[in-house]
């Protein structure tokens, strides 16, 4: 296992994580690599930004739109005019 050390960690932050350590009866270095190991799973999990919308607007609901009739199908552009 490979050992890390941070430095210039304000005197705030260091005490909320040995609080938070102290209410799971665990280590601040447990508590510590349990946020860091939950943070980098989340973040390899992260979906595109439209999947991140949909599910945070997803309890609303939603409407149904009317869509248009489709006439001519799409055709390229006609570049020698």
């Amino acid at each position: 296992m490979a050992s890390i050390t941070i430095r210039n960690i304000d005197d705030e932050l260091k005490a909320s994580l040995r609080l938070q350590a102290a209410r799971h009866g665990l280590s601040m270095e447990e508590t510590a690599r349990r946020i860091l190991r939950q943070t980098l799973h989340e973040s390899r999990q992260t979906k595109g930004l439209g999947s991140r919308i949909h599910q945070r607007f997803r309890a609303l609901g939603g409407i149904d739109l009317e869509l248009p009739a489709r006439g001519d199908l799409p055709r390229g552009a006609d570049l020698d005019a």
